[in-house]
């Protein structure tokens, strides 16, 4: 086990070191003047060449690279073109409202995903199953963005029980923090629940038709017993699997989401420094969210074997 977490230390840093490779030559490599780029139509030449010289654009690109890779290990990721300000700080404080929506949208996501797969299990063929089946092909079909617009008009439009854009500090109390949160949390939500309900139905139907389930059945166990002691245990890592890759997959959503709701979260700041054109924010959220997608890889992986004790690294 310790080998294994040393080979995947090892290609862990191996990965990081070709994103960033990736995000360096992102800006380098653009078709056009990247100091143009960044400076506007409407620069002048002397903007420009300022700009160059500012990004060190003007230096072979090993040494461009190993400067601006010396400056993230520094915790450096450069200035924004568009605010003048540092990169980490402008990060820093939009990582709340999308810490918030993540963190709460996993959870309702595991919650009732992996319950709903267990019932319709449970209750494989009937209608509860029929039901939960269709819901589950609904909310993996339909885009993000039209639950959120539905969402918006039942809710907040129609029926005034939800505010319909924004975000509130938690500070500013915990009860407006979560009542700004319920329609970007269930929007968001919507296709994972029904992604997580299908792969623990399929895992659960296929270990309930082992033969040990037969014999805990002839032994008299009861049906909590047979699905949560014996079942789940057994079906735990597709499942682990398929929620691991959707907290990474919240990455894509989070930008839809928090641009339909108006949360000033880091994926309306990536939405903002594309249409500035500031390379800088972009090159230090990609780098941010893929350490952070590695590293809920690597979480994954040595999950398995707290779930199933037969896997052995």
């Amino acid at each position: 086990m310790t080998a294994y977490i040393l080979r995947r230390l090892v290609s862990t840093i191996a990965v990081m070191a070709m994103v960033g490779i990736f995000v360096f030559l992102l800006l380098r490599l653009a078709p056009g003047d990247p100091a143009a780029i960044l400076a506007g139509d409407r620069a002048t030449s002397e903007e420009i060449a300022a700009i160059r010289e500012q990004l060190g654009l003007n230096d072979p690109l090993p040494i461009q690279f190993v400067q601006w890779a010396f400056s993230i290990l520094g915790g450096d990721f450069g200035t924004s073109i568009f605010t003048g300000r540092p990169v980490l700080e402008l990060i820093s404080q939009r990582l709340e409202p999308t810490i918030s929506v993540s963190i709460l949208t996993i959870v309702l996501s595991v919650t009732v995903g992996v319950s709903f797969g267990i019932v319709a299990a449970w209750r494989a063929g009937g209608l509860i199953d029929r039901t939960l089946t269709v819901f589950a092909t609904l909310g993996f079909s339909v885009p993000v963005f039209v639950v959120g617009f539905f969402l918006i008009y039942v809710f907040a439009i129609r029926t005034h029980w939800l505010p319909v854009q924004g975000y509130q500090p938690i500070d500013h109390g915990f009860g407006r923090w979560l009542v700004h949160l319920v329609l970007p949390t269930v929007t968001l939500s919507i296709p994972y629940i029904a992604f997580i309900a299908r792969i623990a139905r399929s895992s659960m139907l296929e270990v309930m038709w082992e033969d040990y389930m037969r014999t805990a059945a002839a032994k008299g166990a009861s049906s909590y017993s047979m699905l949560f002691h014996h079942a789940l245990k057994n079906a735990g890592v597709p499942i682990i699997t398929v929620i691991g890759l959707s907290f990474a997959g919240l990455i894509g959503g989070v930008v839809i989401t928090e641009t339909v709701f108006n949360i000033p979260g880091v994926g309306r700041l990536v939405v903002d420094a594309i249409n500035n054109r500031d390379y800088p924010i972009i090159q230090g959220v990609l780098i941010l969210v893929s350490g952070l997608y590695v590293l809920i890889n690597l979480a994954v992986d040595l999950s398995y074997t707290l779930v199933d004790p037969r896997i052995r690294y």
